[in-house]
Parts: C-alpha cells; structure tokens; sequence
C-alpha cells in the first residue's frame, strides 16, 4: 500500500472549490479518503463538482459562502464543523483576479474587489479556522497565494498586492500559533491551466499568450493536479514540521 501523502479520514474544507486548484484538489483528496467540504460563490458550480465526485464513487459536501462576507464565512465553518466533525486542514483558495493594465489604469474597483475576496476573504476565513483549531488540539491552515505574491508582478499590481499581503498573514499567523498546534502555510503558484488563467490568455494577443506558457523554464502551464498534490501532501502529516512557509510551485520561474 502506498501511503505518501496519506490523508485518510483528514476532514478539510476547501474555499474556491467549485473549479480549478479547488475542484482538483477536493477531488483528489476525497479519492484519498478524506472527509471533504467544498465552498465557492456558485453554488450550481459547486454541484456539479459534488456530481463528478460522485459519479467517481466519492463523497463531496458543499456550501455556498461569499469569502468577503463575514457572517457568510462563519455560517459556512459552522456548517463545516457540523457535517464534517471537526477541521484538520482548511485550503483558503477562493480568489480573483483582474484584466492586465498599467498600474495607474488598475480601476478603484478592481483593486477594492481582489483586496476584498483575496485578502480579507483569506483573513476571515483564517480567523474562523484559528478560533475552531486552537481549543481543539490544532491543525493546518494552507492559502492560496502565487508567485505574484512573492516577486513584482507587472500589469496585475492589485492581483499582486492581495497575494502579498495573504503571504504576510500566513507568517504572521504561523508565529503566533505553532504553541497550539496549528500549522500556517502558502502555495504559490505560477501560471496555471485553470479557468482564471485561460480567461486572462483569451484577452491576450498570440506573443502574450506565448510569453505567460513560456514563462517558466519548462515552458509549458502548470496543470492542476500538480498543485493538488502539493495540497494533499501538505494536508498529510508528513508535512508536519512545515510551518510559515511559501512552497513554490512554478516549473523554476523564481530560479
């Protein structure tokens, strides 16, 4: 029996989980055997991946949540801690991003929405795990950062200003809580065969498209299982002396 990344009976909630990162990552952690929530804006998207679950012989559970809403997020760790029994890991990887404009083009808008849903969203979403893990023996927090986050990122300032600021707050976060067994991590990814990405693609010219897929060394787009393996690996306790780090997922752009 092969055990790596070993998350039988882990019960983990999933923001974003209605398509990409999300959906890969819940479905391939619930083929694992772990106990999963999946929560997005949609909530006729989350079914569909509930179905698809399903239809592979594997349970899913979903919620409806809006991430930049406070008492969405609590009505949604409520519903979670009730039918899962309790959190072991929670992904925060609900986000947005925005068309690619000049910094002084980026409209109040855009940046309020990425700030709201990336940033405040992540920090909501932590501050209702921490409040359930910390009296409840621990557990582990994984946010959906990107290489955004952690180098300039051109064009995407507000994108980029959100992804740094949810790497601050897994720092800090990951500091202040290791006493109670409550490990604090982020991914960040670099261009991903997602929906978000291929949206910003489809707006791009022939040599923009072929700058973002040659982007890293490898000179292809990440595919998202990729990064769900990286999340179910972090979900297991072989990670478990893995804390305040930002895993980098980019086929070497950062190199």
């Amino acid at each position: 029996m092969n055990l790596a990344a070993d998350v039988t009976g882990k019960r983990i909630l999933i923001t974003g989980g209605a398509s990409g990162l999300g959906a890969a990552a819940a479905l391939l952690l619930a083929s694992r055997g772990a106990h999963v929530m999946i929560a997005d804006l949609s909530l006729s998207n989350l079914e569909k991946v509930q179905k698809q679950s399903k239809d592979a012989g594997y349970d899913l559970h979903c919620c409806e949540v809006d991430v930049a809403d406070g008492d969405s997020v609590n009505n949604l760790f409520t519903n979670a801690l009730k039918t899962l029994g309790g959190l072991d890991s929670v992904i925060n990887n609900a986000g947005v991003d925005h068309d690619p404009a000049p910094f002084h083009e980026v409209s109040e808008a855009d940046f309020d929405r990425n700030i709201a849903i990336n940033l405040k969203g992540v920090w909501l979403c932590m501050r209702a795990a921490l409040s359930i893990m910390a009296p409840n023996g621990g557990g582990h927090i994984i946010n959906v950062a990107s290489i955004a986050g952690l180098r300039s990122a051109p064009s995407i300032s507000a994108y980029s200003a959100s992804k740094h600021g949810v790497i601050g707050l897994t720092k800090s976060a990951a500091v202040e809580y290791a006493r109670v067994n409550i490990r604090v991590n982020a991914v960040c990814p670099s261009f991903i065969d997602t929906p978000m990405v291929q949206n910003t693609m489809a707006k791009l010219d022939e040599r923009g498209q072929k700058a973002i897929t040659h982007a890293s060394p490898m000179r292809r787009l990440g595919r998202p299982g990729e990064i769900a393996g990286a999340m179910a690996w972090l979900c297991s306790d072989e990670s478990s002396f893995m804390n305040g780090h930002s895993l980098t997922l980019d086929g070497g752009m950062l190199a």
